[in-house]
């Protein structure tokens, strides 16, 4: 990143991306859905790929001049496809919401049923939120979890048997357990339903096996390239020869333009990175992180929705507190250590106040926190809850993240 020669043009934005280096390097970073890329994948982001206008698909684009950036996306698709075990990808979407609407526009027509994990539960806006185009074009019908916190299969099928949708989708962005891809397509199958996995959130686990596969279950499969892939910001779209051409279609010229050149030679090198041991090992600390979090937060007399975590990802409840998500995740910032705010199962309070906050490793995990560490974390956090009004403690709390921080430098050479 070399922001010297952004400052030579433009101090102001030299000085604002110096200030967001520093508050990331000083601060935990908690968001489930957020990592730290390489520098490598930061660089490719940053070339002469991003000139370069390619409307259309390697092999085929409305534009002279595409025979190098055709390589660079060919390259994309081939690895992400190995990664995956897909026999198509499609890596021009310019975010997981658009991966989303891809198959849609495919799949459905305007009005068609879909079938969606209810955002509420831990569902992502483009499964159906009335919020969003997938709620708005579409006739939805919702499962979500039981009284656990797992996902209600008992109940997702009588869903689908009664209101017979055209798509199912399976995948979330605030759910701790494993999800039974192999269930989905039997309901699926039940009700003659494609069935869409959006694995935003897991796809690095699934790349590395620390997740089950929704390869050879799922019609499509979504994702983004950040969160526990460790990307650039940016989406995937997967799916069998069957749908290649359709799903070809459906991103270009169905939903957006031109591809971003640069960003596809990222994911490249993102999707290199991923398919090297060193991934794999880094995906099983993620796990174990997660896992030692989950443990300290709760031997602290913490709540958590399903009472723990099988991937990246937990949901803290704080209900028996009588505290917000909105507040928490505020007093948490105070600290140092940045999270969201985040329903609960049946939550009594709005999305925009919640009873609950969200935590993730991966970003952490990037930065080398260990496990003893995570256990710091976590008893930090469970302090920072029981005591959120005291200025002192949240002092001294703040005072043990930075430490950490120290601890492990971000991006020291930049």
């Amino acid at each position: 990143m070399e922001i010297e020669k952004i400052r030579t043009v433009d101090n102001e934005i030299a000085e604002l991306i110096e200030k967001e280096l520093d508050r990331q390097r000083n601060t935990i970073e908690l968001i489930a859905s957020e990592n730290f890329t390489s520098p490598a994948v930061m660089a490719a982001c940053g070339t002469v790929a991003t000139n370069k206008y390619a409307e259309g698909k390697p092999g085929k684009r409305f534009y002279n001049g595409c025979e190098v950036v055709d390589e660079i996306e060919t390259l994309a698709q081939e690895r992400v496809k190995k990664l995956f075990g897909m026999e198509h990808a499609n890596v021009q979407p310019h975010s997981g919401a658009q991966a989303n609407m891809a198959v849609f526009l495919y799949a459905l027509k305007p009005g068609d049923k879909i079938l969606g994990m209810d955002l509420s539960n831990g569902g992502h806006l483009t499964h159906g939120s009335p919020a969003n185009f997938s709620g708005m074009y579409f006739d939805v019908a919702s499962y979500g979890v039981d009284d656990n916190g797992y996902i209600d299969y008992d109940k997702l099928e009588k869903t689908a048997l009664e209101h017979k949708p055209k798509l199912i989708i399976c995948g979330a962005s605030a759910y701790a357990r494993i999800i039974d891809f192999k269930k989905f397509k039997e309901v699926a199958d039940k009700v003659g339903a494609y069935l869409m996995a959006d694995i935003a959130h897991i796809a690095g686990l699934v790349a590395t096996g620390h997740h089950p596969s929704p390869a050879g279950y799922a019609d499509f499969v979504t994702t983004t390239t950040h969160k526990t892939l460790r990307g650039p910001r940016g989406g995937v779209v997967m799916c069998s020869e069957q749908h290649a051409q359709g799903i070809d279609k459906a991103v270009f010229p169905g939903i957006q333009g031109g591809p971003l050149e640069h960003i596809i030679a990222g994911k490249a090198v993102a999707f290199k990175e991923a398919l090297q041991p060193e991934f794999k090992q880094y995906s099983e600390n993620i796990i174990k992180n997660a896992k030692k979090l989950a443990e300290t937060l709760i031997s602290n007399g913490i709540d958590l929705v399903s009472g723990g975590t099988d991937n990246h990802l937990m949901i803290i409840d704080l209900r028996k507190f009588d505290k917000t998500g909105k507040d928490m995740s505020n007093v948490l910032e105070k600290i140092n250590i940045t999270a969201n705010k985040n329903t609960v199962p049946n939550d009594p309070k709005s999305p925009f106040v919640t009873s609950g906050v969200r935590l993730g490793v991966p970003a952490a995990t990037t930065r080398g926190f260990n496990v003893e560490d995570m256990k710091i974390v976590g008893e930090i956090i469970a302090e920072a809850i029981k005591n959120s009004e005291d200025e002192q403690k949240l002092s001294e709390l703040k005072k043990k993240s930075l430490e950490l921080c120290v601890k492990y430098p971000l991006y020291p050479n930049m």
